[in-house]
């Protein structure tokens, strides 16, 4: 069959599937935005294209983020366009449409099934919207219209979507029942034959110190260190946690960019605000126990969670990192915020340990439970590697369960596309 594959910074949740549907024989393609020139990777043919247009000045602040998806619809149509005349007529279409770049593409060739990667559908209940008092939006009920609108361009795709596919069951449930029925909840996969304990891990921090497992470690993970990922809930739990642990190595990762959310205060990051918040509370000797790693390679973040005794997470009512199933794959003891996509996969005392997302001194309480106990710990820590090779392997679960998902899109019936 012929696959095409739509992500603006292609692969992304598409790294194993798109290789694996070359290696069973399939001719694979990619629309997207992350190379220049046309490029071959693990053998799927890469096709650029660029957003054409510029954003308009004066836009109503409500459609300011749709028109940013327009932009890109507008500009992966023509790149898709040419493709047509080219005689390029794909059987099947994968796109991650969170961007909009897919909202043309039945236009275009209306036979092709398309299958949608289901991020999130925006709501104001029992989701990111209004979760942290800190972050108010203030917009009160101009915030459900909003919304609404952010909504849009899910919408439009609901309308050429025939299968979607979504990580966890509380992003596919995110969306309403019209869209949801449509989805198949199959995670992207975490490779567990790699992602594994390791008894003799070192992590070296530079400077003639190296960590083993004999060291207290505690980590804390994010791509940005920002609020939608609790940041500032960590920061603040941080001087009665190195107070409680006077032997404890904190390592912490993140860039200094938002992922998710409202932008820090202007000429600041989150990462600085926090650290100022709280850094006159901490006595020099203990601040030197805190180690900021930036983003690191991915041998060395597998280290990382390798060598951690407690392995903090916390997350607001949204998308789940694929860091947290890696981490609990690696065998590191989760202590993690009691919140809805954590409930998934965290059961309180078998696959890791949850306290209420702002309760800082429960945090600190948590992780010294774990930290003081070392039968905790290892049942914590196998019992979650256990629960991810189960349910969120990549070759034994996931990968074959998203090839058996394109085989069914693609085996649909001529009638049932576009319902």
């Amino acid at each position: 069959m012929k696959v095409l594959f739509i992500h603006q910074n292609f692969p992304g949740q598409f790294k194993h599937l798109a290789p694996a549907l070359v290696e069973a024989g399939h001719e694979v393609m990619s629309l997207t935005l992350r190379v220049k020139e046309k490029s071959l990777w693990k053998g799927v043919r890469l096709i650029p294209y660029t957003v054409q247009r510029k954003p308009a000045q004066g836009l109503h602040p409500w459609l300011v983020d749709f028109e940013s998806k327009l932009l890109r619809a507008e500009s992966c149509y023509a790149a898709a366009s040419k493709l047509r005349q080219q005689g390029y007529v794909p059987d099947v279409i994968v796109a991650h449409h969170g961007w909009g770049e897919s909202m043309f593409l039945r236009d275009l060739w209306p036979t092709a099934r398309i299958g949608l990667y289901c991020e999130l559908y925006y709501s104001k209940e029992d989701n990111d919207v209004g979760f942290d008092p800190e972050f108010p939006k203030g917009g009160g009920e101009a915030d459900m219209i909003r919304l609404r609108l952010k909504n849009l361009n899910n919408v439009l795709h609901q309308q050429v979507c025939d299968m979607g596919i979504s990580p966890t069951e509380f992003q596919a449930n995110s969306f309403p029942d019209v869209f949801r029925k449509k989805i198949s909840v199959i995670h992207d996969g975490i490779d567990t034959a790699v992602v594994k304990p390791n008894p003799d891990v070192t992590f070296d921090l530079g400077e003639g110190r190296v960590l083993s497992r004999d060291d207290e470690v505690i980590t804390f993970v994010n791509r940005n260190l920002e609020p939608y990922r609790g940041y500032h809930v960590f920061m603040r739990a941080l001087p009665e946690l190195l107070k409680a642990r006077p032997n404890a190595q904190v390592l912490i990762v993140g860039g200094d960019e938002v992922s998710y959310g409202a932008q820090p205060p202007k000429g600041q990051t989150w990462k600085q605000k926090y650290i100022d918040e709280v850094r006159g509370r901490i006595p020099t000797a203990n601040w030197q126990r805190v180690h900021f790693l930036g983003r690191i390679p991915y041998d060395r973040f597998l280290s990382l969670l390798q060598i951690s005794r407690a392995h903090v997470y916390l997350t607001y009512p949204f998308v789940l990192s694929w860091s947290l199933i890696e981490a609990m794959a690696a065998g590191a003891p989760i202590v993690a915020s009691d919140t809805a996509p954590l409930r998934e996969v965290i059961t309180h005392n078998e696959t890791g340990r949850l306290f209420e997302f702002f309760d800082q001194e429960k945090l600190v309480q948590e992780v010294c439970s774990v930290l003081e106990d070392p039968e905790l710990r290892q049942r914590l820590g196998q019992q979650a590697r256990a629960f991810a090779v189960e349910g969120y392997d990549l070759q034994t679960r996931c990968l074959p369960r998203q090839l058996e998902w394109i085989q069914k899109l693609h085996d649909m019936a001529p009638g049932e596309i576009g319902t």
